[in-house]
Parts: C-alpha cells; sequence; structure tokens
C-alpha cells in the first residue's frame, strides 16, 4: 500500500489543527473541555465533519494600567462607585480630592464671603446724625405685605390708566363768511391788512403787465410790415491778370475733343494755335482713331458749336499732334514762352476733365525739366517728355488742354497725371505738362511736313547708381548709331550730354531729343571706374 506524505504544517500548528483556530482547549462537546485535561493519547484522531464554519476566538483587551495622577484629578470621589453622587439629606457629603490651592490671604479677605457675625453693609438710617435712634425701624410698616417688595409675590395685572373713554369734542361749526361791505366797511378787517392786500395784487398786475409787453415786442420783432431788402451792389471791377480774366480770355480758344471709334469713344482737350483752324493736342487722345478706318474726331467750342477734325500730323516721341478744324475766324491762344518761367510761378490748368467743358483750375509750378516716361499701353505711344510739373488740378480730360501763366499766355500742354492706384486715378496735385517751347517746335514741323525727325544717339540705356553719382549705363550700342561712331561701347555710364547732367534713362533720352539731328555734342562717361569724354555726331531716327 503506498504511503502519501503529510503536508508542511507551519511553526507552532499540529497536525490536524485547523488552521487560526485555538487547538489548546477543546471543542465544544468535547470531553476534554469540561475536565480542561489535555489528551494524552498520541494516536491520531479523525476531525468531525461539522455543519457550522470554524469561528475566530475574539482578542484579548490591551488594559493599561490608569496613572495615579490622572485618576487623582478625573476619577470618582472617594466613596461614590456610580455616575451620580448622593442625594441631598441622605447623610455628609463624600470628601473629594482638593485639586487646587487655597486662594491667597489676600484675594480672599478682598473677594471671598462676609464674617457672618460682621455688621450688614444696609443699616437703618440715621438722620444725619451717624447713629440711629433705638427704636428706629428700618421700613414702613407693612412693607413687608407690599408686592412692589415682596419678591415672591406673583405677577397681577393691574386695572388701566384710565376707567371711562373721554367724551368726544362737540363738532367745530363752520364760521360765518364776510362779504365785501363787512370787510371794506364792516370793521372787521384791519385797514394796514386791506392796503398790503392792495398792494399785493397791484405788484400781481404789475409783473404781468410787463410780460405780456416783452412778449408781445419779442414777436413784433420777426415780422416787419415794412420790409426793406438790401440791395445788390454793382460786382467789383476784375482787374486785368485776374484768374477770372485769364479765363474769360483764354477758354474760347480751348476746344473739348471727342472721338469715336464704332461704340467707342473718348474725350480730351486742344488748343487752337493758328487763324487757319490748327488745334495743337495730345497724340494719345486722337491716337485711336487716326490708326483705324471709320475713326471720327469732333472738336467742340465753347459755344457749343461742333466741328469735324481732320489728322494733320502726329509725333508719338513726344505725344504731341495737331488736328484742323473748318471754323471761320476762330479765338487763337496767346502763345508763351515755357524758358522764363520759375518754380513758384501760378499757373492755370484749362479742358475738359471728365467730360466737362471750359474747367479752370489753379496752381504754381512745382519742378522744371522733370522727365516723365508716358504709359503707352494700348496705343503708339513710346513718349518721354521733359516735363512742367504742376499741382494745379488735372484730371483725365485735360489732356491736350493749354497750361498758361498769369499774362494768359500758353506756357505748356497739360499731358500726364500721376496717381497713386492702377488704370485712371483722380489728381493728386502731380500734374505734367510738354513746354510750350518743345511744343511749338514740334507743331510747326507736324503744319508744314505731317511729320518730325528727332535726334539719336543709337544706345539703350538704363538707370544707375553708385550712392555718389548717377548716370544711364549703355545695355546695348546700335551698329552704325552715333554712339557706336564716338566708340561708346556697352557698360558706359553716360552722366552729361552738353552742358546737360544725366540722372538716369529717361533724361538721356529728352537730353538728346532736345537736340537737332547732325549736332555735334561732348558726352562725358565714365568707364571702368575711369572719367572719359567723347564727341558724338547725332544722326536722326
Amino acid at each position: 500500500m503506498n504511503e502519501r506524505s503529510a503536508p508542511a504544517t507551519r511553526s507552532g500548528d499540529r497536525a490536524g489543527d485547523e488552521p487560526g483556530r485555538d487547538t489548546t482547549a477543546g471543542a465544544p462537546g468535547d470531553p476534554t473541555a469540561e475536565t480542561g485535561a489535555a489528551t494524552t493519547d498520541e494516536t491520531p484522531t479523525v476531525p468531525v465533519a461539522r455543519s457550522e464554519p470554524p469561528r475566530l476566538a475574539p482578542k484579548p483587551l490591551d488594559r493599561p494600567p490608569v496613572d495615579a495622577a490622572a485618576a487623582s484629578v478625573f476619577g470618582r470621589p472617594n466613596g461614590v462607585d456610580g455616575g451620580f453622587a448622593a442625594a441631598r439629606g441622605s447623610g455628609a457629603m463624600p470628601t473629594r480630592t482638593t485639586v487646587a490651592a487655597p486662594p491667597p490671604t489676600a484675594l480672599a479677605s478682598a473677594f471671598g464671603r462676609p464674617n457672618p457675625g460682621a455688621a450688614a453693609l444696609q443699616r437703618p438710617p440715621s438722620n444725619g446724625s451717624g447713629h440711629a435712634p433705638d427704636d428706629a425701624t428700618f421700613w414702613d410698616e407693612g412693607a413687608d405685605h407690599d408686592p412692589w417688595r415682596d419678591p415672591d409675590s406673583p405677577a397681577a395685572l393691574g386695572p388701566p390708566a384710565e376707567t371711562g373713554e373721554p367724551e368726544p369734542s362737540p363738532p367745530r361749526g363752520e364760521g360765518a363768511r364776510l362779504s365785501l361791505r363787512e370787510v371794506l366797511f364792516g370793521r372787521r378787517v384791519e385797514p394796514r391788512a386791506l392796503a398790503g392786500l392792495a398792494l399785493v395784487a397791484l405788484l400781481i398786475g404789475a409783473g404781468g403787465g410787463l410780460v405780456g409787453r416783452m412778449t408781445a415786442d419779442g414777436a413784433s420783432g420777426l415780422t416787419d410790415p415794412d420790409p426793406t431788402i438790401t440791395q445788390a451792389i454793382e460786382g467789383k471791377e476784375r482787374p486785368p491778370g485776374s484768374v477770372a480774366d485769364i479765363a474769360a480770355r483764354t477758354v474760347p480758344a480751348v476746344v473739348s475733343i471727342e472721338v469715336r471709334v464704332g461704340e467707342e469713344g473718348g474725350t480730351g482737350s486742344g488748343v487752337v494755335i493758328d487763324p487757319d483752324g490748327y488745334v495743337l493736342t495730345n497724340n494719345h487722345v486722337i491716337a485711336p482713331a487716326a490708326e483705324v478706318n471709320g475713326g471720327r474726331i469732333e472738336a467742340i467750342f465753347h459755344d457749343g458749336t461742333r466741328s469735324a477734325a481732320q489728322v494733320v500730323g502726329r509725333d508719338p516721341k513726344t505725344d504731341l499732334a495737331v488736328i484742323r478744324v473748318a471754323v471761320t475766324n476762330p479765338v487763337v491762344a496767346s502763345i508763351g514762352s515755357s524758358s522764363a518761367l520759375a518754380v513758384g510761378d501760378g499757373v492755370i490748368a484749362i479742358g475738359s476733365p471728365l467730360g466737362l467743358a471750359g474747367t479752370v483750375t489753379t496752381g504754381i509750378v512745382s519742378a522744371l525739366d522733370r522727365p516723365v516716361r508716358l504709359d503707352g499701353s494700348g496705343t503708339d505711344l513710346n513718349a518721354v517728355i521733359d516735363a512742367i510739373q504742376t499741382d494745379a488740378a488735372i484730371n483725365p480730360g485735360n489732356s491736350g488742354g493749354p497750361l498758361v501763366d498769369s499774362t494768359g499766355a500758353v506756357v505748356g500742354i497739360n499731358t500726364a497725371i500721376r496717381s497713386l492706384g492702377m488704370g485712371e486715378g483722380g489728381s493728386i496735385g502731380l500734374g505734367f505738362a510738354i513746354p510750350i517751347d518743345d511744343a511749338r517746335v514740334i507743331a510747326d514741323e507736324l503744319i508744314r511736313s505731317g511729320a518730325v525727325r528727332h535726334a539719336e544717339i543709337g544706345v539703350n540705356a538704363r538707370s544707375v547708381t553708385d550712392g555718389i553719382t548717377d548716370g544711364a549705363q549703355v545695355q546695348n550700342v546700335q551698329q552704325g548709331g552715333a554712339a557706336a561712331a564716338a566708340g561708346i561701347v556697352e557698360g558706359d555710364v553716360i552722366v552729361r550730354v552738353g552742358d546737360r547732367t544725366i540722372g538716369g534713362a529717361d533724361e538721356l533720352v529728352v537730353a538728346v531729343r532736345e537736340r537737332n539731328p547732325g549736332d555735334t555734342v561732348e558726352v562725358e562717361l565714365i568707364r571702368e571706374g575711369r572719367p572719359l569724354t567723347v564727341s558724338v555726331v547725332l544722326t536722326s531716327d
């Protein structure tokens, strides 16, 4: 038969003992539990199956010893076993342990109970003698029965303060009214009261009359039965040279130009420069109609007269053109000199901005010899002008109109404006006009031959600067041109043409075009950091 090894037991446990159960005492129902004798039989016993689960014995209480000092303070008094002391009258009170020390003698004498044999604090009255008489009593006779002095007397309601209701006073009747006769003659009112009353009435009446008079006077001031309207005086005589005088003499010589190509159209301005009906204007004003068949150009004078116009000649490089109208004895503008202008001189711009014919604006000359490259998008315009800058208001439609000086003479042809945005913009005080000295030469050539020849140097350039000197750097040189013949090469920086300093490519163009073909001009340039001067014979375009 196989033997089965017994399971390992914990230290202090015996085989067969139930875990957590005290084996030193017998279980309930065990004979050893009653006698308390230990079992000496070493034969292992088979545990009997029980219906109830084993229970744990309660843990013994840990009762530490009570401190003697704490027991003397918080313990029961001697002779008291329960939670309460003995009832009163049952005998002597049990003694208690004294916890606090007796108070000092000084405090006990000051705040302790008085000696029973000492005299009471309340003494009978002495009538000022300092000693009461022997037969004097402290209280009145019967005072001990007074409920106000007996503290043991019960509270009770006393009688009301008044035993009966007061008799109501009889209603006051209405007094007799005084008539006017009694007031005045019955001597029932003091004469001084009557006089005061009359004075008050007089003052009230006077105040009301004064207010009424003032109101009537204020109302009558708004109307007048016999008004006198101020008569208009004659206008002041406008002296010669005033803006009104200049406008009266110049506006009749200015025309509005309407251009129509199919269903599209545009407007501009022009100025009559010859009695035969020649009108000077800008090339970009008439270019749309001049470049296509079927275009129509019409001039409208200040009196409303309309006349068809024919193109005499155009110069895209200076943006000038001349047209002719069939008008008998037109008003011709006076032509001045732009070379006599100075910065700050007063000028007047006349034209048809935004289609408003005969518009006059004033300003001053802001700058002279200002190179301006014009925008040639949509036309054959590729012009660079040596412009007069002015702050006179110039808007689209002013193009081609005259810029006149303080004498009424034409000193420029309004051509361009500078705007902040893209496309057409309004005036911001930056307008540009072609000087009349240049425009007159171009107009004469167009009237004589219908075309204009300009001087050329034969280079393409761009504006450059080194921070100290500005100039026009040659990008390429045309073969057979004036620059190539003079030995100018690519990379040279042109800084002067004749007596005019060159600050950029546009200024080089206008400096050359103000010369005539065939003229010889000295050109200063910088080549590889060294200054060089060459003579150039200008050719024709």
